[in-house]
């Protein structure tokens, strides 16, 4: 093979599609290596997504440098890390893009020294490094890359002893860490790690390297039903898998300016398995604990908590040892949507409304019946999307939907809409190509120019904001206001859109309720038709509860 003393932009982007596609490929081997099937018991499918991230954000961000694109790829990687393998594999490419800064192209010594790079960065971030596993792999196999880069000025004979190193290091992990070799696997993150250099060896040489084995002395298939299942629940001495994602400085529960020594100790006494990770403006941490509370105080010191994951790892184990839920994952894995849309709604032609406007998933809920964390967070996990936009429709929802979008594990953020019209609304400023940051703004900001509406029925008599209200009247709700109060409903019906209207209204949008009789309906709709002859009339069937109409001005 000719020798080759340099890789160009396009070859280093290539062996990371490559990396990845080998990564996704293998990741249900990678998960039945496991151990303990918790707390990060599906590396294969944390570091697979992990990895994704990173090659996602080379392939949509412009690469002018070599130093470029290895830093999409290290900033892809942290913010998309899962599990202590992510987390890892996030700071091996951490430490190599920071080796690169400034580089044009990669030679064969600055590739060498890179994975070395990768190698000091990622021991720094562990707490107390634990060999016999993936961090053992790359060590061992960086350092066979530099002593080939001292030989020659080959990239092709670096990569090939790089990838040699990792190998012959994997073997070696049960002999390291006697869990492994009680088991009868090789260490799983170290598996995950190889498969991403044989996918880099791929992509330079076009040579596709020979299988190399995963276990030690069982079959796979046998590990994941009998050998962890004689892990008990007992053996875990911290039970929560604790993830949090801390932008440094900003928030209101700032009081300190962040030091990464005294951070480290602090979180180090709260139990183990320790990552900190500090990019200047992110502070990623995983840590297993008992106390997750404390945990997510104490970074809330620092800045405001953009995501947080708390996995009962207890309960994970239990619940795997009935199940064997590796293929299961890496199915979903495989089978993700780019968006989910996720509305709270009631009412059949409601739902419809929904959907036809792109919900993707119906909460059923609202008023009176306002859906929990737990069901929100059910409904994420189910849509299995990269990216999930929640619509409360409804002010007492939204703290259960932020909640939500905190814990989940997906991209998820909350557009604030206080009733169904405005939910239906926001959609119209959906934009399936926009990343999740715009599409939130956008529907937002779209809500600023439309005036809702509801009308209902009093329960009881009583006078609110100098209206007065008897039992049993129509009352007309605008942007939770209420503004009249008779006891006609065509008459409240009229006189709640007259407060609607402006001289700049264009359209009146009015969803019908379960409890309107088509009869009324239609006369109440052509009288609004002659009312107001310059607007634009939209009718549809909502079949919802409580409010026999629903309004939107716009």
């Amino acid at each position: 093979m000719q020798e080759k003393t340099s890789i160009s932009i396009e070859e280093l982007k290539n062996m990371v599609q490559l990396g990845a596609q080998r990564l996704n490929e293998k990741a249900e081997q990678v998960n039945a290596l496991n151990v303990f099937p918790v707390p990060d018991g599906d590396t294969g499918t944390n570091m697979s997504l992990s990895f994704n991230s990173g090659a996602d954000r080379v392939a949509t961000s412009p690469n002018e440098s070599i130093s470029q694109l290895a830093n999409n790829l290290a900033k892809g990687l942290l913010m998309g890390a899962r599990g202590n393998s992510g987390v890892i594999l996030s700071q091996l490419f951490r430490g190599f893009a920071k080796s690169l800064e400034g580089k044009e192209v990669l030679t064969a010594s600055e590739l060498a020294q890179a994975f070395q790079a990768g190698v000091d960065t990622a021991y720094k971030a562990v707490m107390k490094p634990v060999e016999g596993t993936i961090l053992t792999v790359s060590r061992i196999s960086a350092k066979k890359a530099l002593k080939k880069s001292e030989e020659t000025n080959d990239c092709l004979e670096v990569l090939s002893s790089l990838l040699k190193g990792a190998r012959a290091a994997l073997a070696q992990t049960p002999d390291l860490l006697p869990v492994l070799k009680e088991v009868g696997v090789v260490d799983s993150g170290g598996q995950g790690l190889v498969y991403i250099y044989e996918g880099f060896y791929e992509a330079l040489t076009g040579v596709k390297p020979s299988p190399a084995p995963v276990s030690v002395n069982v079959d796979l298939s046998s590990v994941a039903h009998h050998d962890i299942a004689n892990v008990s629940t007992g053996d875990i001495k911290y039970g929560y898998c604790t993830e949090i994602m801390v932008q440094i400085g900003e928030g209101e529960t700032v009081v300190e300016k962040f030091d990464e020594t005294s951070f480290r100790n602090y979180l180090n006494d709260l139990g183990d398995s320790l990552l900190v990770v500090n990019d200047d403006e992110i502070i990623k941490v995983h840590v297993h604990t008992e106390h997750p509370g404390q945990v997510l105080n104490y970074g809330q010191r620092f800045g405001s908590l953009v995501k947080v994951k708390v996995d009962n790892m207890r309960l994970q184990n239990d619940d795997f040892i009935k199940r064997d839920s590796s293929a299961e994952i890496v199915e979903k894995a495989k089978s993700k949507q780019p968006y989910a849309i996720i509305a709270v709604s009631t009412g059949e032609g409601l739902n419809n409304l929904f959907k036809s406007v792109g919900v993707t998933h119906i909460i059923s809920g609202g008023q009176t019946m306002n859906p929990s964390t737990e069901v929100i967070v059910k409904e994420i996990e189910k849509a299995n999307a990269e990216k999930v936009i929640i619509l409360p429709n409804n002010k007492n929802i939204f703290m259960a939907a932020h909640q939500a979008a905190e814990v989940a594990e997906a991209e998820v953020a909350v557009v604030e809409t206080k009733s169904l019209t405005a939910g239906l609304s926001a959609m119209i400023a959906f934009n399936p190509d926009a990343d999740l940051e715009s599409n939130v703004a956008d529907m937002t900001d779209s809500l600023k120019d439309i005036v809702n509406g509801q009308i209902t029925r009093a329960i009881r008599s009583t006078t609110i904001d100098g209206v007065e209200i008897n039992e049993n009247d129509y009352m007309g709700i605008v942007d939770g206001k209420i503004k009249i109060s008779v006891p006609d409903l065509a008459d409240c019906l009229t006189q709640t859109i007259d407060k609607m209207v402006t001289i700049d209204s264009e359209i009146v949008t009015i969803i019908t309720g379960e409890d309107v009789k088509e009869e009324v309906n239609d006369q109440i709709m052509k009288d609004i038709s002659i009312r107001y002859p310059d607007l634009e009339l939209d009718i549809y069937p909502g079949d919802q509860p409580v409010y026999h109409y629903l309004i939107s001005v716009e």
